[in-house]
């Protein structure tokens, strides 16, 4: 397999973003469990999740935060591996998380019950599964996930982190060609600060009114499709509030960027309606009252979707080389 190619962001993000101490621990980490699955077989799928965090200062106080529960992501990992697939999860920090997000609005220590034991207090701790739902299922699940090593997840909060951590994850994931892809769910900010630019310490109140002039973030979506990792398939995210331009901001990143697939959505319908959009096609996914009263989620749909067109897709490849 091809060594990924170097683009031309590289320098910017190592010039303008700070590099994570731990960044090459973790390629190594990912580029093991994607060759370990890949020799059995299995595919492997990088999800993206949550939002990222753009400081304001450099030590920081305050910051810009692209807000994302990271819900889309943590449910759809359960659904690739449900499918075969394994999963890398970079997720924002505290960010929902596969399994435990069914019980996120619960408080936890309202689900245990403690049993008399000694005068010293201890006792035995038991769980109230009235109040945790299906807590023996899930948990059952999680066990059956974390012994088969089907999930490795990988922790970010800023944006650097994160754009460091995705390139890693790109040239890691490249060894295994086709059988990658790459679901980016993950709420990305637009703009920021450069290191270079950033007031050392907290901003004062009393200097006056902020006025920021914060600077556009490279487009990372062009170097992972073109240079690191090019045999992968890939699923981009668009969001908008304006249903009439959804469409045509899908159909333009996929003539941009010439990567597999857009997951176009709406705020306001999101959970219910998207449509997935490839350069041969437009497949509108819907769940219904009654689905959801059935524990249907829309991302069981969006996976079942890509997961079809990946392995079209792998194929295609395979024919490609003959």
């Amino acid at each position: 397999m091809a060594e990924p190619r170097m683009s031309s962001i590289d320098g910017k993000l190592a010039e303008e973003f700070a590099v994570p101490s731990h960044v090459q621990e973790v390629k190594e980490k990912m580029a093991a469990f994607a060759a370990c699955h890949a020799e059995v077989g299995r595919r492997v799928v990088l999800i993206t999740s949550g939002g990222t965090k753009v400081p304001l200062e450099s030590r920081t106080v305050r910051f810009l935060d692209n807000f994302s529960s990271g819900r889309r992501g943590a449910s759809s990992a359960e659904y690739f591996i449900d499918s075969g697939y394994a999963v890398i999860f970079l997720h924002r920090h505290r960010s929902l998380y596969p399994y435990t997000r069914l019980f996120s609005t619960i408080n936890m220590l309202d689900a245990l019950q403690l049993r008399a034991g000694d005068s010293e207090g201890a006792g035995e701790v038991v769980v109230d599964q009235q109040v945790l739902p299906n807590i023996a299922r899930v948990l059952k699940r999680y066990n059956e996930v974390k012994d088969g090593g089907l999930l490795l997840p990988i922790e970010f909060n800023t944006l650097s982190e994160y754009l460091h951590l995705l390139k890693a994850s790109a040239q890691a994931l490249s060894s295994i060609g086709s059988k990658a892809m790459f679901y980016l769910a993950a709420a990305v900010s637009d703009f920021y600060i450069p290191a270079s630019e950033m007031p050392e310490h907290k901003i004062q109140s009393s200097n006056g009114p902020l006025q920021l002039s914060m600077k556009m973030v490279p487009k990372i979506l062009s170097p992972l499709v073109k240079d690191w990792a090019p045999q992968a398939f890939v699923t981009s995210f668009k969001l908008e509030t304006d249903p009439t331009i959804l469409l045509d901001r899908a159909r333009r990143a996929l003539d941009t960027y010439r990567h597999q697939a857009v997951v176009a959505n709406v705020l306001d319908s999101r959970r219910g309606y998207v449509v997935v959009v490839t350069p041969e096609s437009r497949d509108e996914l819907v769940v219904t009252e009654g689905d959801v009263e059935k524990g249907v989620e829309i991302e069981e749909r969006i996976v079942s979707n890509l997961t079809t067109a990946h392995n079209e897709f792998i194929t295609q490849q395979a024919a490609g080389r003959k």
